[in-house]
């Protein structure tokens, strides 16, 4: 697993009437902690995308169970559970205030593409190896697919396809 926090403050202009931070600027934030954490990889959007690859969101999701407000220092911690597979990765965030209380959780499946076509491609094999180290080899496997090798027990057919 992959873990890195970032701090951000939140600006006044960040904010809503009520005094809490715009639900639409959570997406901002996991932004900066997702580029901020390539960094620290020493993986480069800016080389990435000349490299002809991009990175579009795929699915966003944010949960809010309590409000930033403004001038608030929050901690907004990117987690990487899983490797990336295929030609997607999936990031989780959690936002943290300086009392360390829980105030927004969310996810973002982003999809690696080949910018001229916007079609999916695989993902960089320097991501791969950048990332590899944080993840052990029961990390690496599928949970879908079995193991090479492996035994299959014989299933029963599905009671729609018996006769």
């Amino acid at each position: 697993m992959y873990q890195s926090d970032i701090q951000i403050r939140v600006r006044y202009a960040e904010t809503d009437q009520m005094g809490y931070v715009y639900h639409g600027n959570y997406a901002a934030y996991f932004e900066v902690a997702r580029t901020e954490a390539f960094r620290k990889l020493g993986i480069s959007y800016k080389e990435l995308e000349a490299d002809g690859v991009g990175m579009p969101v795929g699915e966003l999701r944010t949960r809010f169970r309590r409000p930033a407000r403004y001038d608030d220092l929050l901690t907004v911690r990117l987690l990487l559970r899983q490797p990336p597979e295929g030609t997607r990765v999936l990031f989780e965030y959690e936002i943290y205030n300086e009392a360390h209380e829980l105030l927004t959780e969310g996810h973002t499946l982003m999809v690696f593409v080949k910018t001229t076509t916007g079609r999916p491609v695989s993902i960089p094999q320097s991501i791969q190896q950048q990332l590899a180290p944080y993840f052990s080899e029961d990390d690496l496997e599928s949970p879908v697919l079995p193991k090479p090798g492996a035994i299959l027990p014989d299933a029963p057919a599905p009671a729609a396809f018996r006769k």
